[in-house]
């Protein structure tokens, strides 16, 4: 029997790399696997599932972030920490913002992941950029007839903020 790290955060990583190395073995999906920990508790789980779903943003964090607030019954995963098997890619990152995970471990880098055809750096330095030099291009449309949504937003009484 392998021996399991007493390291409650080395756990929980060793818990994402073997969800990553399962899902190739399996071939169901990229090298990628994440955990959702709350009090110490897993609440949630996820793979990459891009190919099998057909679905770009079935990456393991986010999989593994929609597992947990299925599990909890929120958006809202204050308090919560993720463990990755590599270094968020920007949507992800985003996805874990705003679900308000409160702390993030990762074992690849984003230079790793390049060095598989993982390569995030583009879309990186894509954000940098001001939108309309962006290589996919982005022009703005009917802004004063679509601020009418934010304006009812700000004036409802059901919202729920998140």
């Amino acid at each position: 029997m392998e021996h399991m790290p007493a390291d409650p955060h080395q756990q929980h990583m060793l818990r994402a790399i073997e969800l990553s190395r399962q899902n190739v073995a399996a071939g169901r999906g990229g090298p990628f696997g994440a955990v959702v920990v709350k009090d110490g508790v897993v609440i949630g789980e996820g793979a990459n599932a891009v190919t099998r779903t057909n679905d770009p943003t079935a990456h393991a964090e986010v999989e593994a972030i929609r597992a947990a607030c299925a599990h909890i019954g929120s958006f809202d995963l204050s308090g919560a920490v993720i463990y990755t098997s590599c270094e968020p890619c920007p949507m992800c990152l985003s996805a874990i913002y705003w679900a308000r995970i409160g702390r993030i471990y990762f074992a690849n880098t984003t230079a790793d992941a390049a060095e598989v055809d993982f390569d995030d750096r583009f879309i990186y330095r894509e954000l940098q950029k001001d939108p309309a030099s962006r290589s996919v291009p982005m022009t703005q449309l009917m802004r004063d007839e679509a601020l009418q949504a934010f304006r009812d937003w700000r004036e409802s009484m059901g919202k729920v903020r998140y």
